[in-house]
């Protein structure tokens, strides 16, 4: 009898432990499908007006309308598109009187030409944000090429003259095009809970598969023993 306690205790526990890991990922889950709603309803919300001074957590994905003259000037930060392919995302000074902002217009292709700016006064309704591009894999930005590759929101303010807050267009007042906005959304934010999840309920399978292939294999061999 002890030669198969020892085995089904050992692979009892295993598969407690991978089930139970299982269900954390889809509480994990869960918890983060609930931010994502949140988000997703912030982003959609009426917009106001823009803070004198906004800040970074308490306004992140703060819906605005704003209204003001484009900046003749446009920064080049390549990105890709799903189906469309590479391209960039079209950053320019926004001029609201009292103060100047940089203003992501959205996609173009690498093809396309960059429009000039509208002109006059225009108004966009869009989202703030505080983007977190780059990671320890992004080339550095080749500022003579104007090729960008994160919005990296200080060096840009530097060399539009604007304050380093963003606002990211979902609705302008004219045509842009071939710019074509690329609202704030929550498609870059992980999730990755209900792949996890399923990893370990399939590593609890094969565990248990595992322990009654071993305990099988026991009692062959204790048959075998047998007179």
């Amino acid at each position: 009898m002890a030669r198969y306690l020892v085995p089904f205790v050992f692979g009892l526990v295993g598969i407690a432990i991978l089930v139970g890991l299982g269900v954390w990922q889809m509480q994990r889950l869960t918890w983060k499908e609930s931010i994502l709603a949140d988000i997703d309803a912030r982003i959609a919300a009426d917009p106001v007006a823009l803070p004198a001074a906004p800040n970074p957590q308490a306004d992140r994905y703060l819906p605005v309308q704003v209204s003001g003259q484009v900046g003749d000037q446009a920064l080049r930060v390549l990105v890709s598109q799903k189906k469309v392919g590479a391209g960039y995302r079209v950053i320019s000074a926004f001029d609201l009187g009292d103060r100047r902002v940089l203003l992501d217009r959205g996609f173009v292709k690498v093809s396309a030409d960059i429009p000039a700016p509208p002109q006059g006064t225009v108004t966009i309704t869009g989202n703030l944000h505080w983007p977190d591009d780059r990671n320890s894999s992004t080339p550095e930005n080749d500022v003579a090429d104007n090729t960008w590759f994160a919005r990296d929101l200080e060096p840009m303010a530097d060399v539009l003259g604007t304050d380093p807050l963003l606002v990211v267009a979902r609705d302008t007042s004219y045509s842009d095009a071939p710019v074509t906005p690329l609202p704030v959304d929550t498609s870059a934010i992980a999730n990755d809970h209900l792949e996890y999840a399923l990893t370990w309920f399939s590593l609890a399978a094969i565990w248990a598969a595992m322990t009654g292939y071993f305990l099988w294999r026991v009692r062959q061999s204790a048959k075998g023993e047998g007179p």
